[in-house]
């Protein structure tokens, strides 16, 4: 999937959010973050999905998340 994705985004955008699903996928959490902070710098329109998208989850007990939620004023 990161071969179709890094290929892809040589032809067009490919949201760094979908890196991210990915990475969080693969337990490679660090990435994932990575990924979501460009997410947040480029003001991707996928990032709200963040604070409810089930893929997520394994991310959301880190605070690194809370963090980037507050920054996204996404916090409940």
């Amino acid at each position: 999937m990161l071969d179709r994705l890094n290929t892809r985004s040589k032809q067009k955008y490919v949201s760094p959010v979908d890196r991210a699903i990915i990475y969080t996928g693969l337990g490679e959490k660090n990435k994932a973050f990575q990924w979501l902070e460009k997410g947040y710098e480029d003001r991707s329109l996928t990032a709200w999905s963040i604070k409810v998208e089930p893929v997520f989850d394994p991310l959301r007990s880190d605070p690194r998340f809370q963090d980037l939620l507050r920054r996204m004023n996404l916090q409940p």
